[in-house]
């Protein structure tokens, strides 16, 4: 992160913060390795706190200056214009993903929205604040597809999905996910979308000790599986993601759709269309959903992979081999 790269980044803050948009966005994506010198660094917008993330240790004099830059941003006029109230930069490389204030009051918590929807974040004191930006368009999706469906949630984490199909019509969501604190979250989220909660189930368990409780609540008209790439004692993606796929014939209706995610970003979207193919081939591939521009990528299939697959039905052709 040399004097260049860093001048870089605050010319593309200034840019974005001069048209800061109306609910929570990333404003400057690193990690999609189009900014070299800046692989490691992501800023989001979250209406009114813009939020720093550094995903590697940088050198002392590295920080300074970065530190530098950031803290004559709330002097320009532009930090004014756009009603920018904190800054946070959150060292994620380190075991505690520590966060210091640089400007503005310290809060815990925030309120954002996306599409309309509002979602309460965490600010500093976890890994991560509670909304994966990136998944935007997945979300959107889920809302378009969900009226009159029954919808099983994995990985559910505060249930964004969860929130965008009960805000599309959703019969019923069905949420696991074993970090029962997030599931308290979902529930939160779910109230200041004024959602009636008779309508969502959530289920605080580890999946794979789980599958009779939730097949015994299915079947299911859409499935969302948003896996971690590694959550230890309990995860492994490529271990255990098929586990999940050759279940899915006997959760769906037939007809029934799945979102598989795929946020790893050394496997591409062959590893899931391969592993669907072999472990529940009665499901159709029909798209990749597209990631928001904000999140460009130097190779597309490092990023989110997000693909729709679709079961059989009885008017549907054979699936092909």
């Amino acid at each position: 992160m040399n004097a260049h790269a860093i001048d870089t980044l605050h010319q593309h803050l200034l840019a974005a913060l001069s048209a800061a948009p109306d609910e929570a966005r990333r404003l400057f994506h690193g990690r999609g390795r189009l900014w070299p010198g800046l692989e490691q660094v992501t800023v989001d917008w979250l209406q009114g706190i813009v939020l720093v993330c550094l995903f590697r240790a940088p050198g002392e004099a590295e920080l300074g200056a970065l530190k530098q830059m950031l803290l004559g941003l709330p002097r320009s006029p532009i930090w004014r214009q756009c009603e920018a109230q904190g800054l946070l930069l959150q060292h994620r490389y380190r075991p505690d993903c520590a966060a210091e204030w640089l400007h503005g009051a310290a809060v815990e918590q925030c309120l954002v929205s996306e599409h309309g929807l509002r979602f309460k974040l965490d600010l500093g004191s976890k890994q991560n604040c509670g909304l994966f930006l990136d998944m935007r368009y997945g979300r959107r999706w889920v809302r378009e597809q969900a009226r009159g469906k029954r919808v099983l949630n994995l990985f559910a984490y505060t249930c964004g999905f969860s929130v965008a199909a009960l805000a599309g019509g959703a019969e019923q969501v069905v949420n696991l996910d074993m970090a029962k604190a997030a599931l308290n979250r979902g529930r939160d989220n779910h109230r200041l979308n004024g959602h009636d909660l008779n309508r969502v189930i959530f289920l605080g368990h580890e999946l794979f000790k789980s599958w009779g409780k939730v097949r015994k609540l299915g079947p299911y008209d859409l499935v969302i599986i948003d896996p971690p790439s590694f959550q230890k004692g309990s995860f492994a993606l490529t271990q255990d993601y098929r586990k999940i796929l050759r279940r899915l014939p006997e959760l769906l209706n037939a007809g029934g759709s799945v979102l598989a995610c795929l946020n790893d970003p050394a496997l591409g979207p062959e590893f899931l269309l391969r592993s669907m193919a072999e472990e529940a081939p009665g499901l159709r591939f029909e798209q990749r959903l597209d990631n928001p521009p904000e999140f460009a990528d130097i190779d597309a299939d490092s990023g989110l992979k997000a693909l729709v697959f679709r079961q059989s039905d009885d008017r549907d052709d054979a699936p092909q081999p």
